[in-house]
């Protein structure tokens, strides 16, 4: 068994920085891709940064430049720092893991809580 748990929302100002964190414990075996994805109300979940195993990573549009993702493979944590916040990244912000568990093994695709993130002065 796999878990995520994310940290790291809260409110900020628009302009400011926020970072975030999402930890994965339990039977892994190996961790592939780790990505963030946010959903804002009344709108689709969409992909904000993605980060493989090698340490490519891929960003939305939206957010290049200011947000980054980053990994601790160590630790099997994931980060992204966030900053000149904007008033349009107000979502709730979930973490996405492609986990091989066991033994025995198993493929798993997991996603953390979410945490939200408010963007307001």
């Amino acid at each position: 068994q796999v878990q995520l748990v994310e940290s790291g929302g809260g409110l900020v100002q628009p302009g400011g920085s926020l970072r975030l964190s999402c930890a994965a414990s339990g039977s892994i075996f190996s961790i592939n891709a780790m990505g963030w994805y946010r959903q804002a109300p009344g709108k689709q979940r969409e992909l904000v940064a993605r980060i493989t195993n090698s340490g490519s990573t891929n960003y939305a549009d939206s957010v290049k430049g200011r947000f980054t993702i980053s990994r601790d493979n160590a630790e099997n944590t994931v980060y992204l720092q966030m900053n000149s916040l904007k008033p349009e990244d107000t979502a709730v912000y979930y973490c996405n893991v492609a986990v091989m568990s066991g033994p025995p093994y198993r493929y798993l695709e997991l996603w953390g809580q979410g945490t939200l993130v408010t963007v307001s002065s």
